[in-house]
């Protein structure tokens, strides 16, 4: 009987001890399984957020202190004379994201061999601001030679010129000039005549999310456009009809007579009523057919972004809010730092 009991009982402890380590192998191979998982997230999660991670407030600090409050000086200097200056800073600064990330390559000028990116398409003779990056870099390489990179003073210029219309945030800096600008490259930087997907598949390139394009699409509240931008819609819209019939026919007739179908290049028209000043008036426009481009009143084209322009309309401190979001978000699109890039003595040439 003793005997008997005694292998009854070993062979319980036995049994307890191969489920116990069974268990163990179990939680061991899923710790290790979710271990993995984890750091395949991590990876990915790093690898997709790298830019945002190397770019720094206050980045020159202890480089070349005066770097923002110089270009902050330039840019008020400017816009005392011109008001249009805000817009069309950050107009450059968006053009030059859009190629290439944000490398200051739209500031380089055209060679005899190359064609550069300010006098592709949706640039030329419309790009307004470049004199002020000149000035800029002119005297910071004076007081802090081959520091400061072009790209930087874009993305600071353009938050500076945001400031004089009502808005402020912190510009992540750190980013190197490219050594590369193409004309024919242009053509991805989505364009007035954009369709609601066309410009939705053109910021998801970048990184940037439909939420994204609505909120910054926001800036056309301040600003000219040339009448060449707006014609389109005008005159000869389409085979059924001369004029978009989407277009408000009272913005029509004021458009008609500011640009007539004979408009020169240097011809423009206010963007918006309040083109000195970043409010949410864009949005609620929309709903009357006020919207400038083609691109503006199709943000009414689907359900999940006419309530996001609906609630801009009303809620105006939002939109602020969500604009200076996207706006650190797009200037951080594809940038060169490290060792990467140069950081170019004149933003108008590579270094030699």
């Amino acid at each position: 009987m003793e005997k008997a009991r005694f292998s009854k009982t070993t062979t319980i402890n036995l049994l307890i001890k191969h489920t116990i380590s069974i268990q163990q192998k179990t939680v061991v191979s899923s710790m290790m399984k979710q271990l993995t998982t984890l750091a395949t997230i991590l990876v990915f999660f790093l690898s997709s957020h790298h830019t945002e991670a190397v770019l720094q407030v206050g980045f020159y600090s202890d480089k070349c202190q005066l770097a923002e409050t110089i270009i902050r000086n330039e840019v008020v200097k400017a816009f005392v004379g011109d008001k249009g200056i805000a817009p069309g800073l950050v107009r450059l600064h968006f053009h030059d994201c859009f190629v290439r990330g944000c490398d200051g390559s739209i500031l380089i000028d055209t060679t005899s061999t190359n064609k550069a990116e300010k006098d592709g398409a949706p640039n030329g003779r419309t790009l307004r601001g470049l004199e002020v990056i000149d000035n800029a870099k002119a005297r910071l390489e004076a007081e802090c030679a081959g520091v400061v990179s072009c790209a930087d003073i874009l993305a600071f210029a353009a938050r500076d010129s945001i400031v004089l219309t009502g808005l402020y945030w912190d510009v992540p800096a750190g980013r190197r000039d490219g050594r590369i600008s193409r004309a024919e490259e242009t053509v991805d930087i989505p364009g007035p005549s954009f369709n609601l997907d066309q410009m939705t598949q053109s910021f998801a390139e970048k990184g940037l999310t439909q939420d994204d394009l609505v909120a910054l699409l926001g800036a056309h509240t301040i600003g000219r456009t040339h009448c060449t931008a707006v014609t389109p819609r005008l005159y000869n819209y389409s085979s059924k009809t001369s004029q978009d019939p989407n277009l408000n026919p009272l913005l029509a007739k004021f458009l008609s007579q500011k640009c007539p179908i004979n408009s020169e290049g240097e011809d423009t028209v206010f963007m918006n009523q309040t083109p000195l000043l970043m409010d949410s008036s864009y949005y609620a426009n929309l709903f009357l057919h006020n919207g400038l481009f083609d691109s503006d009143q199709a943000l009414l084209d689907s359900s999940e972004t006419t309530q996001q322009v609906a609630f801009y309309a009303t809620h105006g401190l939002a939109w602020q809010h969500d604009f200076v979001q996207a706006m650190v978000k797009m200037s951080q699109i594809q940038v060169l730092t490290g060792a990467e890039g140069e950081i170019r003595t004149n933003c108008r040439l590579i270094n030699a």
